[in-house]
């Protein structure tokens, strides 16, 4: 692991960029290189390779309207002693907490630690906090699960033609945005099951609604994966002890139907099913307390199915 802070960045990256756009735009406007260092803080030879273009700068930031708009600004006023550092270092610092809020300097942070990717910000701009840290845990167990799916033999057979999603809910979850899942759902290819991309918060409305449906019931349940409505897999299951429920394939008010499904009951079943109708592939869901509880109970049908 890489560990680097974003101020290492904005020291490293942001700092030489602003300076090289800076000295170029006040040697347009007429300043000597000494008097360019003066403003700038730096050698006079520092400033020579800066107007030569010898030193890197990088793109992202110096191709940015908000970068570019205040290097204006801020060149003409030094340029005229409209301007003074004070007022030029507010100018660069508000750039600065811009491009750390979900802008390039996030982005060229998580390139540096793939760790953070899409939850460098967060952590960044709310520090680290409880919903941070769920939101962290619920990616990361959508990420396991597609992993583990992606690398077991036999699993493609039981993906359906629209593909399978995975998804896990933070604690509290209200709507589909407060659950990750894989954007464009997981496909097959011949025998072998691929992970599109990351997981990602209101990725599937269709997972996410039925880990809401399940969750009005019991709270703790926040995670599910679907997969086609095969009878080998209905027959595991009663084998296991999950008896599975049937519901209507309908997708108009699937939610609230399957909330007053499992109010009636009083539980939720861990495997439910429809057989489809009209334009909607049969699908089976599998629950769990995340991503990762759901698809080790998928496994375990399957070992069931195999044995």
């Amino acid at each position: 692991m890489s560990l680097q802070l974003p101020s290492e960045i904005v020291v490293e990256r942001f700092l030489p960029t602003v300076r090289a756009m800076l000295a170029a735009e006040l040697n347009e406007r007429g300043l000597t290189q000494q008097e360019i260092a003066d403003e700038l803080g730096v050698s006079q030879a520092a400033v020579s390779q800066y107007v030569r273009g010898d030193v890197t700068v990088e793109q992202r930031f110096a191709e940015d309207e908000r970068l570019r708009s205040a290097v204006d600004r801020i060149a003409a006023g030094l340029a005229t002693d409209s301007m003074d550092s004070y007022e030029a270092l507010g100018e660069l610092l508000a750039v600065i907490r811009a491009f750390e809020d979900r802008g390039p300097i996030c982005a060229v942070h998580e390139e540096e630690m793939p760790e953070l990717a899409g939850m460098g910000c967060d952590l960044c701009v709310r520090g680290v906090d409880d919903t941070v840290e769920q939101e962290r845990s619920a990616l990361a167990a959508v990420r396991r699960s597609a992993r583990q799916l992606a690398n077991t033999p036999g699993i493609a057979e039981l993906i359906p033609n629209v593909g399978t999603n995975i998804g896990t809910a933070i604690p509290g979850a209200t709507d589909e945005t407060d659950v990750a899942a894989v954007p464009g759902r997981l496909q097959t290819v011949g025998s072998r099951v691929l992970v599109p991309a990351d997981p990602e918060f209101g990725a599937s409305k269709r997972v996410a609604s039925t880990i809401l449906a399940a969750m009005s019931i019991e709270p703790d349940l926040r995670g599910a994966i679907n997969l086609a409505t095969v009878d080998a897999v209905l027959d595991a299951a009663r084998e296991l002890g999950y008896e599975p429920m049937v519901f209507d394939a309908a997708y108009e008010n699937r939610e609230s139907r399957l909330r007053e499904a499992f109010r009636q009951r009083g539980s939720v079943p861990r495997v439910i099913y429809h057989e489809g109708a009209f334009g909607i592939e049969p699908i089976t869901y599998v629950f769990g307390e995340t991503a990762t509880e759901a698809t080790a109970r998928l496994l375990e049908l399957q070992e069931q199915i195999d044995s």
